[in-house]
């Protein structure tokens, strides 16, 4: 699986239509993937999944309303139970066959993170229809994952947690080991690297994009809580010292860099996920999402530096944020194929 930063062909949406999944603030959200998109589409193809021919007209509707430029957008006729691309969408993996790049697509079984929002009968072919609809090759494992449970450094090294991946709502028959060769064979990583707690309102079970990313094949960025009373300040501690300890697929130790978490939010006395490590990594930018502006500055001039070839963009999370999660969670990274053996 390439990395994030790895160049995109595009990135594949799941237009949002559920509107209990933003209880009593819907209303603003199709703007918030219109703003998406706005950023997108100079640096790459956008690949939108929608209900249907009614759908379609709506989002590009909206689109020209807010003078998006629509040549590089694609719109799939591909029905969705929610807009959370990243757990439900495909996963794009590569190989090197004499001297040019194939791709594939991984079909991991969705449950909707455990149960928890049926139906989800739609989300979970939709890897599937797009690899039909391309003539892609695809593989089932056959087990239950969410992309936004695995972040991959390109070099043989996945990241991911014990609350996530080894909950029982999951694959309860499966056991650590078994798990961990799953995602060996299945991504082509040879280093499972296994954090413990998400952070509080996340209910996905501590799905990794929340609190640690790569941003190279060395370096990873974690969140961090710095008040001590906070319910995240233990757990998120507990995961830095862990990485302190941890070395990628070749034994050298990773390099750790903090980002600070963005003050609590709250949605009707609810606390919400939110956090920087919530970024989606596209060609020639970063899509941040923001919550309060002294504290986006500060996680803005951090992941700068981190990508001084790429735009740090913050766009205002707050409203995404009530649905439980953001611009890491609504997106799917499409690689290019790199026509040689490296």
């Amino acid at each position: 699986m390439p990395p994030e930063w790895a160049p995109h062909r595009g990135t594949w949406l799941s237009w949002p239509h559920r509107e209990s999944s933003w209880p009593g603030k819907f209303g603003p959200i199709p703007g918030v993937f219109a703003e998406i998109v706005r950023h997108l589409v100079p640096g790459e193809e956008v690949h939108i999944n929608v209900l249907g021919p009614e759908m379609e007209a709506d989002v590009r509707g909206l689109l020209r309303k807010q003078q998006v430029p629509q040549e590089r957008v694609f719109c799939h006729h591909h029905p969705t139970d929610d807009a959370w691309c990243r757990d439900h969408g495909p996963i794009f993996v590569q190989r090197a066959v004499n001297g040019r790049s194939e791709e594939a697509i991984v079909d991991w079984g969705f449950n909707a993170w455990g149960g928890k929002y049926p139906p989800f009968d739609l989300d979970d072919v939709i890897p599937t229809r797009i690899a039909e609809e391309y003539g892609i090759p695809v593989y089932h494992p056959g087990i239950v994952m969410e992309g936004g449970s695995l972040d991959v450094n390109g070099r043989g090294t996945v990241l991911t947690t014990e609350a996530c991946l080894l909950n029982p709502n999951r694959n309860p028959t499966l056991s650590r080991d078994q798990i961990e060769r799953y995602l060996c064979d299945y991504l082509g990583v040879t280093k499972v690297l296994w954090l413990g707690d998400g952070i509080v309102g996340d209910d996905t079970d501590g799905h990794v994009d929340d609190l640690t990313r790569f941003v190279d094949p060395g370096t990873v960025v974690t969140v961090i809580e710095e008040d001590p009373s906070d319910e995240n300040f233990k757990p998120l501690e507990e995961n830095r010292r862990r990485l302190r300890t941890m070395t990628d697929q070749d034994g050298r130790p990773l390099r750790v860099v903090t980002l600070p978490m963005p003050p609590a939010l709250y949605h009707d006395d609810q606390r919400v996920p939110a956090s920087y490590a919530n970024f989606y990594i596209a060609n020639g930018l970063v899509l941040l999402p923001a919550y309060s502006p002294p504290h986006d500055a500060v996680a803005q001039s951090i992941l700068q530096r981190l990508f001084p070839d790429r735009r740090v963009i913050p766009i205002d999370s707050r409203d995404l944020a009530w649905g439980l999660g953001s611009f890491h969670c609504v997106t799917q990274q499409w690689p290019s194929l790199v026509n040689s053996a490296s």
